[in-house]
């Protein structure tokens, strides 16, 4: 199947004899909409979700399962697959891309230091820190989140230049968004532009990803979804230093897919093979964490796995707390079946990808509450049983 054809993919396949109506959307094949269904409807009767959008591909065909509304308000349209919802942290896999991509091209190094890049870092302790342990969350103990009084691009320098690591680079890790942030800040740099520029106007055309964006224009809002807290208010992401880097992306699930597809058969890139070898290099295993293995951007556990193990390797314990790490050295792709996968959140909104290359399938599942992770984890990984058992 050609590299734009996902879209093309779903219209042939409208016909009575191969397409069911099934949740307001086209799905390709009734067994798996009946799982999809049982997996995912409780989820939204029990945590208020207005809406989702569900989109696997089997190694063939895209398959379509949609429920809810864009929001609440009276008549809102219903949930499509060209939906635009918030991905949260699932915008990671794209700063990784970037980075990847300037590595292939030579334009850095991951065993580069920042301050390389920017010289204002220099000298400090992030500096004894390489990009390698920025995109793998290993730099020595970078917080979750800035402080609330971080604002702009001087008060980022500054936190950078004061913070004090608590472990050696490449020995803890812990999950943060300042740390891939500014990996991503610095492969723009390294690149000679704008992050956000940089991945519209180049990095998603290159890829064939014409609906997924950092910005949305004015003329598709009325696609974009409401996102819903936890008091069931409408919000939608707030801007913050580094947010197009680490969960500033929104895209549809259709889209997402696609970016699965190039995942789980990079060949599929056959116009320029730089960015072939850097989607290849976000599949690399970089640091052994407990039962995961980080890469950049993607987690990865053997396949298959037991919900539990899946479950442990998406807790809070993973997001939230300080753990060992060992380099694997060099850096590789793992030798058996492998899950590939990565959460993310906003306010407002809650996304989960899987894909195993080894046996052609993933899901995305992009909905508009931010519900718990092992909820999302639990049934994408009921989907994934069913497609490859």
């Amino acid at each position: 199947m050609p590299l734009l054809s996902r879209r093309n993919a779903l219209i042939a396949l409208t016909t009575p004899s191969s397409l069911v109506a099934h949740s307001g959307t086209l799905v390709a094949d009734p067994s798996l909409a009946a799982v999809v269904e049982r997996a995912v409807r409780p989820l939204l009767a029990r945590h208020r979700v207005t809406g989702m959008a569900v989109a696997i591909t089997d190694g063939e065909r895209a398959h379509y399962v949609n429920f809810g509304r864009l929001s609440k308000a009276r008549n809102a349209p219903r949930v499509t697959q060209d939906t635009l919802f918030e991905l949260g942290s699932v915008s990671k896999t794209i700063t990784a891309t970037l980075a990847c991509h300037a590595e292939v091209l030579g334009k850095l190094a991951l065993g580069d230091h920042p301050s390389r890049f920017l010289p204002a870092l220099r000298g400090a302790p992030i500096d004894s820190a390489t990009l390698l342990h920025l995109g793998t969350y290993t730099a020595g103990g970078l917080p979750l989140q800035f402080p609330d009084d971080i604002a702009d691009e001087r008060g980022m320098l500054d936190y950078f230049r004061q913070w004090q690591p608590r472990a050696a680079p490449g020995t803890m890790r812990r999950y943060s968004n300042p740390s891939i942030g500014l990996l991503g800040r610095v492969a723009a740099i390294a690149m000679g532009g704008d992050y956000t520029e940089l991945v519209e106007r180049s990095l998603l055309p290159s890829l064939g990803l014409a609906d997924t964006r950092i910005r949305v224009p004015a003329t598709e809002i009325g696609r974009y979804a409401w996102g819903y807290d936890r008091h069931d208010q409408p919000v939608r992401v707030n801007p913050g230093v580094l947010d197009a880097e680490t969960y500033g992306v929104k895209a549809s699930a259709a889209d997402v897919l696609r970016f699965v597809d190039l995942n789980l058969r990079p060949q599929r890139i056959a116009a320029d093979a730089s960015l072939r070898e850097a989607i290849e290099r976000t599949h690399l295993g970089h640091m052994a964490v407990g039962d995961i293995v980080q890469g950049l951007g993607w987690e990865q556990l053997p396949y298959p796995v037991a919900l539990d193990r899946l479950l442990a390797g998406n807790s809070d314990e993973m997001i939230y707390t300080d753990r060992p790490t060992r380099a694997i050295v060099p850096p590789r792709v793992a030798s058996g079946p492998t899950l590939y996968g990565k959460t993310g959140s906003t306010n407002g909104f809650g996304a989960y990808v899987a894909f195993v290359p080894a046996r052609g399938v993933g899901i995305v599942m992009l909905a508009n509450k931010n519900f718990p992770i092992a909820d999302r984890v639990t049934a994408a990984h009921a989907v994934l049983r069913h497609l490859a058992p």
